[in-house]
């Protein structure tokens, strides 16, 4: 099924067409069993303008900066566990796993949110270059001041 207008939708039809009054405004306007409507009742105008929109597919960016920062995190994790300080007698170690862990943490982070961020860029410029055009309907309701 594709998006486009059907001659029912299309902006000649609306052009021919006069604007619409509600149901409601009209059954109220209508005089029920000999009274006459009452002078704050308001007709309702429908107007209906078409345009066209331009849509494509972006990338959460959050989203991928946030996969980015994690997979750091795991990096981290796995350089602190695999590189185990062992004690020295010539040179004394100052830094203990939480430290390392830390200082991994940060630059291992930091790194992937950047890298998540470039990928996300990346998706962005090629999805960029399958966008389409599609037909949109705007509907304005106001009410007619009737001047008697």
């Amino acid at each position: 099924m594709s998006n486009a207008p059907t001659p029912a939708d299309s902006p000649e039809r609306a052009e021919q067409n006069p604007p619409s009054v509600s149901a409601e405004a009209a059954a109220a306007s209508a005089p029920v069993s000999g009274l006459q409507p009452e002078a704050s009742e308001t007709l309702i105008e429908t107007e209906v303008s078409s345009d066209t929109a331009t849509v494509r597919r972006a990338p959460k960016y959050g989203r991928f900066m946030t996969l980015g920062a994690s997979l750091g995190a795991v990096v981290a994790l796995v350089l602190t566990l695999s590189f185990t300080p062992e004690q020295s007698e010539f040179v004394p170690v100052g830094f203990d796993g939480g430290q390392v862990f830390g200082f991994l943490l940060l630059i291992c982070a930091s790194i992937g949110l950047a890298l998540g961020a470039i990928v996300a860029l990346a998706f962005d410029r090629a999805l960029a270059r399958r966008t389409t055009s599609v037909g949109v309907e705007h509907e304005v309701a106001h009410r007619v001041d009737e001047t008697p």
